[in-house]
């Protein structure tokens, strides 16, 4: 399908490179399986790790201890041609590098970076992160999850819900209220009453693991608290790191919708043509592309404004609240332009619509960045 805006000439070089490796490593390992993945409820992410490691997408925008280093942009490329492949890998990607490696490498101590972002860049170590609580999602200043001292050691009680590569991970980083606020501890999950139940049963992202944490009496040293914050912004500036990945990953899922669409309307004969000549077709494709094209746009801007260092909270929760929703529209239109055949796993298209359910939701909801805009516009909070 043509780039009819060629936005792909805005990249640089290096950009390219990692969307062509990217994009390959998704036609080769991931697509050819995704569907039986999403079908079946599982994903390998003992073995896909390793992989992803070696070739530097795991952590791929910090700098030192076995991460490449590169920019914003190319982080948000690599997003966006994991999540054509499936919403469930790029949150893979994203847990992996913004929400697991990024308050490590920003807030930790030396000995904590040394310890887990080498194997954890390699893919050696898997990472998870608990913010959010089974009560308490969109509003997690009021977080249950507590830390209280005995002698000096920390004691962890509590639970954190919908958290993604939580059964699977060797070490969490979750976050508690404490005396002094809310703090951020690095857990290894053989920690004796840290347990970590799968969630099954769900309809989207189920090429994904998703699970439960729970603390019961979780003892550790002063050495697991992250040092260098304290209080929202610690949670916070990781999700708008994740929500970066978030807004250009959500391009690769509207773009792969489009492009069944387009090929299914180019083949698909009834009452003697292909479905794509007929003007309500080509209509819905048009409006499909042009979504797609914004979308792009957005992302392409917010990247060049994360590169200058100027990208701001709200802006992310623009990109956000945008790209998800257009993409989103997207999946839903090309389902109906692949008629009974969009309800099936042959195509890539009810995945996506399904996923895209759940990635409008998480990292912040769309009434949340919508209220965060709000106030924006008007210098007025409306939480509350």
């Amino acid at each position: 399908m043509d780039d009819l805006l060629r936005l792909d000439e805005r990249l640089n070089g290096d950009q390219r490179l990692i969307r062509d490796t990217v994009k390959s490593f998704v036609a080769d390992r991931v697509l050819p399986h995704v569907g039986d993945w999403f079908e079946e409820g599982t994903f390998p992410a003992r073995e896909l790790a390793p992989q992803l490691g070696a070739l530097g997408l795991l952590g791929m925008h910090l700098e030192g201890f076995g991460c490449a280093g590169t920019d914003a942009t190319s982080y948000g490329v690599a997003c966006r041609e994991l999540e054509a492949g499936d919403s469930g890998l790029r949150s893979f990607v994203s847990v992996q590098g913004s929400l697991a490696m990024f308050p490590i490498w920003r807030y930790g101590s030396d000995e904590q970076k040394q310890q887990w972002l080498p194997p954890m860049a390699a893919g050696e170590a898997i990472g998870c992160f608990g913010l959010t609580e089974p009560d308490h999602g969109s509003d997690p200043a009021n977080m249950r999850t507590y830390a209280k001292r005995d002698g000096s050691d920390w004691v962890l009680n509590g639970s954190k819900m919908w958290i993604t590569n939580g059964s699977i991970a060797d070490v969490a980083v979750v976050w508690a209220q404490t005396d002094d606020g809310i703090r951020g501890f690095v857990v290894p999950t053989d920690t004796p009453g840290f347990t970590a139940p799968e969630i099954h049963k769900k309809m989207s992202l189920r090429a994904s693991i998703t699970s439960s944490l729970y603390f019961d009496d979780v003892r550790l040293p002063e050495s697991a608290a992250l040092p260098g914050v304290r209080g929202l912004k610690g949670p916070l500036s990781c999700l708008s790191e994740a929500r970066f990945g978030i807004l250009w990953g959500v391009v690769g899922a509207a773009r792969a919708c489009l492009e069944a669409a387009v090929e299914y309307a180019q083949t698909r004969v009834q009452f003697g043509k292909p479905i794509g000549a007929f003007q309500l077709t080509q209509e819905k494709l048009a409006w499909m592309y042009v979504g797609a094209a914004q979308a792009g746009l957005t992302a392409l801007h917010l990247g060049a404004l994360k590169d200058a260092g100027e990208l701001e909270p709200r802006q992310v929760s623009f990109g956000k609240l945008a790209n998800v929703r257009a993409a989103l529209d997207i999946a839903r239109q090309a389902r109906s332009i692949l008629g009974g055949n969009g309800i099936t796993l042959e195509y890539p298209v009810i995945r996506h619509m399904n996923n895209l359910e759940s990635v409008l939701t998480y990292e912040g909801t769309q009434e949340i960045h919508t209220l965060v805009l709000g106030e924006a516009l008007t210098g007025l909070a409306a939480y509350r």
